[in-house]
């Protein structure tokens, strides 16, 4: 018969912790028992720990999730669930709301509270599955100051802002100032838009804020711009910026909890005519890291980037214009190799998705680390695979292929607009040509395209011109393509999240000496068509065949293709 698992004392937790020893524990039950409070209170008080330090020793001993409120900016629609009464007389607060699964993470002192957990299922009704997760009690308290009381939608702020005597104008929280309160707000409507960058951008008369949203620049929001110095002042302050510096670029980075979900944004300030703009990269290390059988691939593809990434030595470049996924195919590339029995070292400008294990070191000026000097630095680390944020200039690209020779997996990204244009682009860097064969293993040369919302696209036969543009016969059998029209579920855009379109390179034998005979692209062309190869125009031709994309937006992102040509009989 099993017996049911009984939590350890928190007392002997906090010791079996290292947290407080024997002469703490026993002055800490004397004050417990004299004035009948929780012990974990007591050595708070006391100042043995921290409330931090218990909030993560009671998650362990309870085996519950730990949230940090401090950093955390909430949804207000989550807020709007339960009223200011029932959070502050239970002190709890709603946390995150994720709709899709009808569940609400609430922050608690106590996750066993019955009579409180009680309350909020009473009101709200059996449809949301209630999710209780630890937090500190003054944590707690301070969030209920800071978020209660104050309007937080972003609507009900600008209509505070246009009124003469803002209610909340003389309340002593920072976040009474509406504001401040702005700020966190439009970071919430960014992150739940699934915008991959905020603009801020001051006009003469106004303020411009824009969200890149699936590669697409949208404008949200124009405010006036009397509000937009104090809106610079409270991102710099988030970002660790100098506030007083106005005149010169700056770059920082802010980590918060968005949603119920932690969120890294990359702060760039520039001084522009009309003040400082300013734009946040959001890195959503949910939507940043996927595994390699998720980044895209066919099989085919699939199976030609594995065997490259089997080979024990040699490097493997990622090639494409700046934001067109190469950090995402990098890391799902990391992620498949990832073990205890390999050391994996990376060097970025900057560091966007910390991954456990992986040794991760970001370019700097000012320790005077750059990528060729931190690659020496990372070849004395006993390192197995080696991932180089960029290859800029002839030194790196040495550097890089050095490594490759001395055994090492070398990952890296170089700016070329084809996989095999990665060739004449390293020979323009100074590698000398009989250095390629046998060291460079293979290229990957991606684009993102827009998703056709599932919801609303609709189906038509192809007409010529969208036959030219695909690189079709007009004479040839009837297609039906997929086009975008536009519904709620996708904000009316008809585009709903991205694809990789992907051309996949595997060196070989022949491709080796090609390559260090110093072949054109054209020859390297020929020669990798004859073994099977396809261009990113014929991935997203297939893709858009497919009614996964539209053909207006292949040609945005690739151009309008070549005439289709028939499958080439493959080389021995």
């Amino acid at each position: 018969m099993n017996t049911p698992h009984v939590p350890a004392p928190i007392g002997q937790t906090l010791i079996d912790a290292g947290l407080i020893g024997g002469d703490q524990l026993r002055i800490a039950l004397h004050e417990q028992r004299r004035e009948r409070r929780l012990f974990g209170q007591v050595c708070v008080e006391l100042g043995f720990i921290t409330e931090a330090m218990l909030r993560d020793a009671l998650s362990a001993r309870l085996g519950r999730r730990a949230v940090e409120l401090a950093g955390a900016v909430i949804d207000p629609a989550t807020l709007a669930l339960v009223p200011e009464a029932l959070a502050r007389r239970h002190t709890l607060l709603p946390f995150c709301h994720d709709e899709s699964a009808a569940t609400l993470t609430v922050a608690m002192t106590d996750p066993h509270d019955v009579v409180a957990l009680d309350a909020l299922a009473a009101h709200c009704g059996p449809a949301i599955r209630l999710c209780p997760a630890l937090a500190a009690e003054s944590e707690i308290r301070a969030a209920l100051d800071r978020h209660y009381g104050y309007r937080l939608a972003i609507d009900g702020i600008l209509q505070e802002l246009e009124s003469s005597a803002p209610a909340n104008a003389s309340a002593p929280h920072e976040n009474a100032h509406p504001l401040m309160r702005l700020v966190d707000a439009l970071l919430v409507d960014a992150v739940k838009a699934a915008a991959s960058d905020i603009h801020f951008e001051p006009e003469a008369g106004f303020l411009r804020i824009r969200y890149r949203v699936d590669g697409i620049l949208q404008q949200a929001h124009a405010l006036h711009a009397g509000h937009w110095p104090a809106m610079a002042v409270r991102l710099k302050v988030m970002a660790g910026l100098n506030i007083a510096e106005t005149r010169a670029p700056q770059d920082g980075r802010v980590s918060l909890t968005v949603a119920g979900q932690p969120i890294d944004f990359r702060v760039s300030t520039l001084p522009t005519l009309h003040g400082e703009n300013i734009v946040l990269r959001i890195l959503d290390r949910q939507r940043g890291i996927v595994a390699l059988g998720q980044a895209g691939f066919d099989a085919e593809r699939l199976a030609a980037v594995e065997r490259m990434l089997a080979r024990p030595e040699g490097l493997i470049l990622v090639t494409g214009p700046t934001g067109s996924g190469k950090t995402t195919t990098l890391y799902a590339m990391l992620g498949h190799l990832d073990s205890e029995a390999v050391n994996i070292m990376t060097l970025e400008d900057p560091v966007e998705y910390p991954m456990a294990r992986i040794r991760q070191t970001a370019v700097s000026e000012a320790a005077r680390i750059d990528f060729a000097s931190g690659i020496r630095a990372l070849l004395r680390q006993d390192p197995d695979i080696i991932l180089v944020g960029e290859i800029r200039d002839a030194e790196t690209a040495g550097m890089a292929i050095r490594a490759a020779m001395t055994g090492h997996r070398v990952f890296a990204t170089l700016h070329t607009n084809t996989a095999i244009g990665a060739i004449p682009r390293l020979l323009d860097l100074g590698i000398r040509p009989s250095l390629l064969a046998g060291n460079l293993r293979g290229i990957i040369a991606q684009r993102l395209a827009r998703r056709l919302c599932p919801e609303c696209r609709r189906l038509a036969p192809a007409n010529s011109r969208e036959r030219r543009r695909l690189g079709l016969p007009a004479d040839g059998g009837e297609i039906v393509l997929a086009h975008a029209a536009g519904c709620p579920a996708c904000a009316g855009r008809g585009y709903r999240g991205r694809l990789a379109i992907f051309e996949v390179l595997e060196m070989d034998d022949m491709l080796d000496e090609l390559a260090a005979a110093g072949a054109t692209p054209a020859e390297l062309s020929r020669a990798a068509r004859a073994r099977g190869h396809f261009s990113l125009g014929e991935d997203g031709r297939r893709k858009t065949l497919a009614g996964e994309t539209s053909v207006d937006e292949l040609c945005r992102v690739v151009g309008p293709l070549a005439p289709a040509a028939p499958p080439p009989e493959r080389a021995p």
